[in-house]
């Protein structure tokens, strides 16, 4: 906060040492130029005040005040301080509306998209999100888990289109999910229910005129199976990671996306895949598979990830959040998600957090 009034006293003791032909007066537009930099309107408008009042005393000093020229470059000096006052209010004004809605979309984002707790069942969970918009923490990508009594479900999926109708046929989703996971129905028959709820959706669509439908996959974790049964729905397949080998998940072939159920020939088809201890099961949005480098080149994610080898959920996403955004360049073109999974007996749960969580 000096270095405005350190500018004005400093411009104005040279200018009243140098020849009254010498003007000097127009660089005190940088005191409050400088003060708009970091302060509020009120203080920017005294440092004018002041540059403006410091001008006139050098005028009176060098008895050149009442000449045309120069009461013309105070008045100026005058008119560009108080530009840069309204320029301060208005820009203030918008960062309390940014402000605001960024409250909003962070509330939105814990109601809409909970975050999975660090342990479901035996399952130790990882989860990410990035938007591909600035200011944006929630767009059409999804993620879900709920419980059972014998197993975990985990839902991934990703809404065509994007803006407020992906949020709200996101939002449908999730609370269609979570309202019929828990009860005791296959994943077949919970899939055939999601996919109802978006094709009788009342909303889908209306603003576009264009059919909506969400990618996603379905996957329920026995609590003592040793294995996970897979339901995938246009989605992009899962990568199970065991001993640095990476597999994609992908043995039937895709059902339709949810919403296009009619175009789906019989019921839909359950995978059914070993997963032992220690195995790690990373889902993910094609935000994350479709980012591209300068080059134009995808984001291989199979070979990225044989590379980090085996490592807990938390570290496998970290790792691939910091790899990704420096991949793109630091920004996203579409939004991406994942979740890593995997099964960890709860007492080396327990021992790696420094504390055991209750399930």
């Amino acid at each position: 906060m000096a270095l405005p009034f350190a500018l004005i006293a400093l411009i104005s003791l040279i200018d009243a040492l140098t020849p009254a032909y010498v003007e000097l007066g127009p660089l005190l537009m940088a005191a409050p130029a400088v003060t708009a930099a970091f302060a509020g309107p009120r203080l920017t408008a005294l440092v004018g005040v002041l540059a403006v009042g410091a001008r006139l005393t050098v005028a009176s000093f060098q008895h050149t005040a009442g000449i045309a020229s120069r009461d013309g470059e105070i008045a100026a000096l005058a008119a560009g301080a108080i530009v840069v006052v309204v320029f301060t209010a208005v820009r203030d004004r918008h960062r309390r509306v940014l402000s605001q809605v960024r409250s909003v979309s962070e509330a939105a984002q814990k109601v809409l998209l909970r975050p999975l707790p660090d342990r479901i069942g035996p399952l130790t969970v990882a989860s990410v999100y990035l938007a591909a918009e600035a200011e944006a923490q929630i767009g059409g990508d999804l993620y879900a888990a709920a419980r059972t009594h014998t197993s975990t479900r985990l839902l991934i999926g990703d809404v065509r289109g994007k803006g407020l109708a992906a949020v709200g046929d996101a939002a449908m989703l999730l609370g269609s999910f979570y309202g019929f996971a828990h009860r005791q129905e296959n994943l077949p028959a919970l899939a055939a229910h999601l996919d109802g709820s978006v094709r009788w959706d009342p909303h889908s669509g209306e603003d576009s005129g264009e059919e909506r439908f969400v990618t996603a996959v379905l996957l329920d974790f026995p609590d003592h199976g040793g294995c996970v049964h897979m339901v995938n729905c246009g989605h992009p397949p899962p990568l199970m990671l065991r001993r640095g080998t990476v597999v994609p998940l992908d043995r039937s072939p895709s059902a339709p996306p949810l919403g296009l159920g009619e175009f789906n020939r019989g019921d839909y088809l359950l995978d059914k895949f070993p997963f032992e201890e220690d195995d790690l099961l990373l889902l993910y949005t094609d935000g994350v598979v479709e980012a591209r480098d300068k080059s134009g080149a995808f984001y291989v994610l199979t070979e990225r990830l044989s590379a980090w080898g085996d490592r807990a959920p938390d570290d496998v996403l970290r790792r691939l959040r910091g790899d990704l955004l420096a991949y793109v360049g630091g920004r996203l073109t579409d939004d991406a998600a994942a979740v890593a999974v995997m099964c960890t007996p709860p007492q080396r749960h327990a021992s790696a957090t420094g504390h055991a969580r209750p399930e």
